[in-house]
């Protein structure tokens, strides 16, 4: 088994931030994938334990653990790949805390040690259609977003919406491993949105002693290639 080896299904593991916030002693890895050039034997060949499903899930999945192997191995010097839980949510190695995040052909790991920051959540998601934002909105958005939204033009508002739902998934991952217990979109909410894509959220329950209504957390976002990429990062 070779533990380097890159399936043709991905592009050249990439060490691009493609945030506007650097972050000490956090690593990011991304790839390109593409389901229809994956191979039976990748996931031996990458020493990935297999998944089941259609192509396209098998795809990134692998894609999203080489990331996460990669960002590891670049901050620890070790190999390793995070497995997969009984909650789904991936199995970082003693000491780490990490994201992994896939979907429409892109995937990426951000990787940091517990030493340094509580919990880390990435997500990439596409800009919705403005039909589509429509439909979701009022599951995504609460009743205080929905308004600050209203004067805005569709494009704009399609842009909101899925920024929103990006943020949410972020603040879901970086949070979920500490207090280990499902929480949901009207369970938090966006607060600011700053000219340099910093962004402020505030939960809205009580999740933990550590975490009671109205915490508020800070993240970013980048938009590039009709992506949406948002990270929410909670520092020791």
């Amino acid at each position: 088994m070779n533990t380097a080896y890159l399936p043709s299904c991905c592009s050249p593991l990439n060490d691009h931030w493609p945030l506007p916030h650097a972050l000490p002693a956090v690593q990011l890895i991304s790839t390109r994938f593409s389901p229809e050039l994956l191979d039976a034997e990748d996931f031996s060949r990458c020493a990935v334990e297999p998944v089941r499903g259609v192509a396209k899930r098998q795809t990134e999945y692998l894609a999203g653990r080489l990331c996460a192997r990669e960002a590891l191995m670049r901050l620890t010097g070790i190999s390793a790949t995070p497995a997969c839980g009984e909650d789904r949510a991936p199995q970082w190695p003693l000491g780490m805390v990490g994201s992994i995040t896939h979907g429409s052909g892109w995937a990426g790991a951000v990787v940091g040690n517990s030493t340094d920051w509580r919990g880390l959540g990435l997500d990439i998601e596409q800009i919705m259609p403005a039909s589509r934002a429509e439909r979701l909105a009022a599951e995504i958005l609460t009743p205080s977003e929905l308004f600050r939204l209203e004067t805005l033009p569709n494009e704009q508002r399609a842009q909101r919406i899925s920024l929103i739902f990006s943020l949410k998934e972020s603040l879901f991952k970086a949070l979920y491993p500490q207090v280990l217990q499902h929480f949901y979109f009207q369970d938090a909410e966006l607060l600011s949105v700053d000219a340099d894509n910093n962004v402020r959220m505030r939960l809205l329950i009580d999740l933990h002693a550590d975490w009671p209504a109205g915490s508020e957390l800070a993240g970013q976002f980048a938009e590039f290639d009709g992506y949406l990429l948002s990270l929410v990062s909670i520092p020791r």
